[in-house]
């Protein structure tokens, strides 16, 4: 049974708190979706990523910043050795690319319905984390359709 079947079987009550569900699993994963893109940018930009940079570009303190990638650690998709820079393992590295894909393909769509680019940055960087794998393939398909961009 798909996804959409799925959600025909449901009631309304189940459809809202499957839809609640969805949104709390988002938040749960959309901070540490943000910084392990940050590390991976931070790296291929500037050759590493140093924890006061991942601060600064969070708009967060030190120690801030310091708790958080003490979790991504614990989470297998950080690593760093002392006074060293910060390194993604192949599971922050994967969770990196997709999160940059999926900001990508918000960010296009948004430009192609001719938002301008910094609403459409800032908007994008919310909507990456919560739409569903369906919707942004679909996002996809259009974007490239209004972009003259199809290759069907």
């Amino acid at each position: 049974m798909s996804d959409a079947e799925s959600a025909q079987a449901m009631s309304p009550s189940e459809r809202r708190a499957a839809a609640f569900r969805r949104t709390r699993e988002a938040h749960k994963s959309e901070v540490a979706e943000d910084y392990v893109e940050l590390i991976g940018d931070l790296i291929a930009g500037q050759g590493e990523a140093r924890l006061t940079d991942v601060a600064e570009n969070m708009a967060v303190t030190q120690a801030t910043a310091a708790k958080i990638v003490a979790r991504l650690k614990r989470e297998g998709l950080v690593e760093n050795k002392p006074y060293r820079s910060l390194f993604l393992t192949p599971a922050g590295t994967q969770m990196a690319d997709r999160s940059r894909v999926r900001h990508r393909v918000v960010y296009d769509f948004l430009r192609a319905l001719g938002i301008e680019d910094a609403v459409a940055e800032a908007d994008s960087e919310g909507i990456e984390h919560h739409v569903s794998d369906v919707t942004l393939a679909a996002i996809a398909e259009l974007t490239a359709r209004l972009s003259g961009h199809d290759d069907r």
